[in-house]
């Protein structure tokens, strides 16, 4: 018969030791979230991290166009003409002279601001000047800029049209 190389309240300390590394071991590969956008239509909202960032430096205008137009994925949500359109960044988005702007279908829909709200009552997205049908969705964007305006992250959204 062998005796243990440990007694068991030193098997215990190493075992606990042992959790507690590998657990400080996972949280040290885990990303730091990005800040959030959300968008409300009525009492829906959906809300995502950016996908599309350049953690601390400016984003090629070739990957923001590939950001605007090559979410595949992107959180949906209903849009029926006439609903109230709200838009909203978190507080982090906008801070050191950062702002956002919103952009539809890879136009400009809105001009750079640092305040973390918008609302649009009663806009029709989906409106075609009475050129051909509406579109059954659309991708929304936002464009978070620096101060010196050069994008910097985008978050994406695809507005469905409601029948």
């Amino acid at each position: 018969m062998t005796a243990p190389l440990f007694p068991g309240r030193a098997r215990r300390s190493v075992a606990a030791l042992g959790a507690v590394s590998a657990g400080l071991l996972l949280l040290s590969a885990c990303d730091k979230p990005t800040p959030l956008a959300t968008v409300t239509v009525g009492s829906s909202s959906v809300s995502a991290e950016s996908e599309c960032r350049s953690d601390g430096k400016d984003l090629s205008m070739d990957r923001v166009q590939e950001c605007l137009t090559g979410k595949k994925d992107a959180k949906t949500i209903e849009y029926g003409r006439g609903d109230t359109l709200r838009l909203g960044v978190e507080p982090k988005v906008v801070e050191d002279g950062k702002k956002w702007q919103a952009v539809l279908d890879g136009q400009p829909i809105t001009e750079p601001s640092a305040n973390t709200y918008r609302s649009f009552a009663g806009a029709d997205v989906f409106a075609t000047g009475g050129q051909g049908e509406a579109p059954q969705s659309k991708m929304l964007s936002f464009v978070q800029v620096g101060e010196d305006g050069k994008p910097l992250a985008v978050w994406s959204f695809k507005l469905k049209l409601k029948k």
